[in-house]
């Protein structure tokens, strides 16, 4: 389990709690907080369990590239956000290069 995924539990529940709370005691901007902190943690989690898939993946790649598939995952352990904006960039050029072309 990556460190990802358990801050991303502790998040969630945090904002359950403020969720509650906030309900409780007719406090929009701590419900808000809370829906903000649920969804977080739950985006948190879902990328931990990417991290943990794709490093079991490594373990069965060629010996020749464990080294570089290895320094990104760190990569992408270290830095989540940004990571996610990268494969998003990607994302986004690719599926603009592969749509049909409208006239």
């Amino acid at each position: 389990m990556t460190d990802q995924r358990i801050e991303g539990a502790a998040t969630q529940t945090e904002g359950q709690i403020q969720n509650g709370l906030g309900r409780m005691t007719g406090d929009r901007r701590l419900q808000l907080e809370g829906k903000v902190n649920e969804v977080k943690g739950k985006a948190l989690d879902a990328y931990g369990r990417v991290i943990d898939g794709l490093d079991g993946l490594v373990e069965k790649a060629p010996t020749s590239v464990q080294g570089h598939a290895r320094t990104g995952l760190d990569f992408a352990r270290r830095k989540p956000l940004l990571t996610t904006g990268i494969v998003a960039g990607l994302a986004i050029l690719l599926g603009g290069l592969g749509g049909r072309r409208r006239r």
